[in-house]
């Protein structure tokens, strides 16, 4: 059917719900008023609306609850009630530069702003001096509020929980790869997840799961319940942990944690957050499950990485790679070996699972994803380089497409953001 071009994900989803062969099905599907229950990975009030007159209940607290999370100054205030401790900051408006110096006196020269809402990378502004703050000054002034940090020789960690009725579950402690100029072109940009058993000492570990836990209960004192992801900041001075943002859903991150043989063993996370939705009462024992997934023997290696064009171009696509698995031959060229769907499918460290985002007939620009390549064993060194391995399979991936740069493209369509985490 014709349509507006779609901006968002909320707008393709909203799309799908006022498509007449979609209500139909749903429809068919009724009992007693109801259709079900749906979830998505983003949604607006809108959507509620819209899955409302269907008969659906959306499987997440209310869309304006989780702008509010969303938001990264409200995630500082969030962690402020639960005991969680964040970089220092100050929450303020900005006017200009001079106003900047003045709020963020205590800081330092070294700075980092963030604005409440934007993807990963897109929105993170790195200011040491005047120069610096010019190139974002209109992102910067134009805000209500933004986030300002004193800026720390840190390195990135990720983490997934749910928050339940018995108390938040929390899975292991990610690396997280983030800024790397062969993955992304954005400098504080997401490009990647690492798990694997002995990534950060125990007591790292140990602060990490406490600090989620906290967190998860007091979201749960807000009124949240389900899925939700953190990002943690390690200082590789101090060894402090600090919170670095909130992601209130399902996140890029996910399918390294519903996959990991601690899941397969018990349950996917994701479980979890359906069985908190399904209107049943169930016993569950948080502690002996944490405690479980906590043990680094039931942790296995896997890793990541989110491929996106890192040119300032814009070009047309005649080729790309499918998805499934492709194999490593010993003169560094990839070919494609058989189609499957699970990453369990990958055989070895010589193999790596692809799946394509950018097809044929699609638009590269600046950010935008390519794919996302699922590996076995790491694709970091200990100290958070991307190894020969994993340069080695994004030179690979990126030799797969064939593409035309676009000087003034007829029809280009609206550029969706990128993939959020």
């Amino acid at each position: 059917m014709p349509h507006d071009e779609f901006e968002s994900i909320e707008d393709i989803n909203n799309y799908l719900l006022n498509h007449p062969e979609v209500q139909a099905y749903i429809k068919s599907k009724k009992k007693g008023g109801k259709a079900g229950k749906a979830l998505f990975l983003m949604f607006d009030e809108e959507t509620e609306k819209n899955a409302k007159k269907l008969g659906l209940e959306i499987m997440f607290p209310p869309a304006k609850m989780r702008t509010f999370m969303d938001n990264k100054v409200n995630t500082n205030r969030i962690a402020e009630k639960a005991g969680v401790a964040c970089v220092p900051y100050v929450l303020s408006a900005v006017k200009d530069y001079k106003n900047l110096r003045t709020i963020s006196k205590k800081l330092g020269n070294d700075l980092v702003i963030q604005t409440p809402f934007g993807d990963s990378g897109h929105t993170t502004f790195f200011i040491s001096n005047e120069e610096d703050f010019k190139k974002y000054e209109e992102e910067i002034v134009k805000e209500k509020e933004v986030k300002i940090m004193k800026r720390i020789n840190c390195r990135g960690s990720a983490i997934e929980a749910c928050v339940t009725r018995h108390g938040t579950i929390v899975a292991p402690l990610m690396t997280e790869l983030v800024g790397f100029k062969e993955l992304t072109p954005y400098k504080g940009g997401w490009c990647g997840n690492e798990i694997y058993p002995d990534a950060f000492t125990p007591t790292l570990r140990e602060k990490a799961r406490k600090n989620t836990q906290l967190f998860g209960d007091q979201l749960r004192k807000e009124g949240y319940k389900g899925y939700f992801e953190l990002d943690f900041l390690i200082d590789q001075d101090s060894g402090e942990i600090y919170l670095g943002e909130l992601n209130p859903r399902i996140t890029g991150a996910s399918s390294i944690t519903n996959h990991a043989v601690f899941a397969l063993a018990d349950a996917p996370l994701f479980v979890f957050h359906i069985l908190e939705w399904m209107d049943q009462e169930y016993e569950l024992d948080v502690k002996e499950l944490n405690d479980r997934w906590a043990k680094q023997e039931n942790i296995d290696e896997w890793s990541q990485l989110i491929i996106k064009h890192t040119g300032d171009t814009i070009e047309y696509v005649h080729e790309a790679p499918k998805s499934g698995i492709w194999q490593m031959l010993e003169n560094g060229e990839i070919r494609f070996d058989r189609m499957d769907t699970h990453r369990r499918a990958v055989g070895s460290e010589k193999e790596a699972f692809f799946l394509r985002i950018t097809r044929k007939g699609d638009y590269l620009y600046e950010g935008a994803d390519m794919g996302i390549l699922v590996a076995r064993g790491r694709m970091m060194t200990d100290d958070f380089k991307l190894t020969k391995r994993a340069k080695d399979w994004i030179e690979a991936i990126h030799s797969k497409y064939r593409s035309q740069i676009v000087e003034e493209p007829k029809e280009l369509p609206t550029l969706i953001g990128s993939l959020t985490k």
